[in-house]
């Protein structure tokens, strides 16, 4: 456990789950990419009959709007960069996916996380039909990079900056069984 601005980062459980179709929730710890340092954020991700609702709370990070999207590769080194660009397997247009669906944008694409004075923020996106894990859009494995600047929503990919945070997507449970119809 690590205490840093008066907030903590509980550890996580981070193995995947053996055996499993598919995940019902997920984690990412957001870490600087210039080195060694506490995490600056934690991701969680939960899997809804909606798409994947996607909670991310950064704390001491840079003041200001910073553009948030998965990227294509589960892998944090040289800067961020190992993490390849952003997830987008139909080739489409950046966007912000909740208002532009997979058809206006990356499946990813989340658009910016306001950071307050005292270094944190928190914001909350729901990503239609994309997954944890099973189908086109699974993102389990893939990163999830915290930009410099913020994202202006550009083509082709927002012009957010370099990548700060990064963190690799690990699914933490599995999905709830659906009870049986009566």
């Amino acid at each position: 456990m690590r205490t840093r601005g008066g907030l903590v980062l509980v550890g996580l459980l981070l193995g995947l789950w053996p055996g499993e179709a598919s995940a019902g929730a997920g984690r990412a710890v957001l870490k600087l990419t210039g080195g060694e340092a506490p995490p600056v954020g934690l991701v969680t991700l939960t899997e809804t009959q909606e798409g994947l609702e996607v909670r991310t709370d950064v704390v001491n990070g840079p003041p200001g709007q910073h553009g948030l999207h998965i990227h294509e590769y589960g892998d944090c080194s040289d800067g961020g960069d190992a993490a390849g660009g952003h997830f987008n397997p139909d080739g489409a247009p950046h966007g912000f996916v909740p208002s532009d669906g997979l058809v206006g944008a990356h499946p990813g694409d989340m658009g910016n996380i306001d950071i307050g004075p005292d270094g944190s923020g928190t914001l909350t996106v729901l990503l239609p039909q994309v997954t944890l894990s099973g189908g086109s859009y699974s993102v389990a494995g893939r990163a999830i990079v915290l930009h410099q600047g913020p994202d202006d929503f550009s083509q082709p990919t927002g012009n957010a900056g370099s990548r700060f945070g990064c963190g690799v997507i690990m699914i933490t449970a599995p999905l709830a069984a659906e009870a049986p119809a009566p």
